[in-house]
């Protein structure tokens, strides 16, 4: 009912049709989120190898390996998402030009944050993060701002390429 009404208003009053071609209001990424969750799976993975020291988990323990294992899960989710939203809807011709390893890098970490899903191992979250790091450098080059990188102030305090935005007018 409420479609036909919609309808009859629209034959009379057309309106026009609009679309976006982003998810979010343009020029709004960072790359800020999928390094974030990556550096939480590392530190859960810290969290996991912590509990497996132990011969036997009270039901505590046990309980707090599931959240854990969780929440490494759900951040491999949310790092792919942020990265592919940024590859998707921000990289266009130009910045492909410029870095045209764009492709063959979101591949490598969409198949690295699966590795890192799957098993409770730092060195592979490591590895995500170097190509994670990778992206978000290019991401911010292709915008004419400076990188460096510095270890998270918090555990587990690995090094990340943060953007120098004191350089920006």
């Amino acid at each position: 009912m409420l479609f036909s009404l919609l309808k009859k208003i629209d034959r009379r009053a057309a309106v026009k049709t609009v679309s976006a071609h982003c998810d979010i209001p343009c020029k709004i990424y960072d790359p800020i989120s999928a390094q974030l969750a990556v550096l939480t799976m590392i530190r859960l993975v810290d969290l996991l190898d912590e509990l497996t020291l132990k011969d036997k988990l009270t039901i505590k323990e046990q309980a707090q390996f599931v959240r854990l294992v969780s929440e490494k899960e759900e951040h491999g989710l949310k790092l792919k998402r942020e990265i592919t939203i940024i590859w998707g809807d921000y990289f266009k011709q130009p910045q492909l030009d410029q870095f045209p390893e764009i492709h063959q890098l979101t591949h490598q970490i969409m198949l690295a944050a699966s590795a890192a899903k799957q098993h409770v191992d730092r060195e592979l979250t490591l590895e995500l993060l170097v190509k994670v790091n990778r992206f978000a450098e290019i991401f911010w080059t292709t915008k004419g701002v400076e990188t460096y990188q510095a270890n998270s102030p918090y555990p587990p305090m690995a090094a990340v390429t943060y953007p120098v935005l004191n350089k920006i007018c």
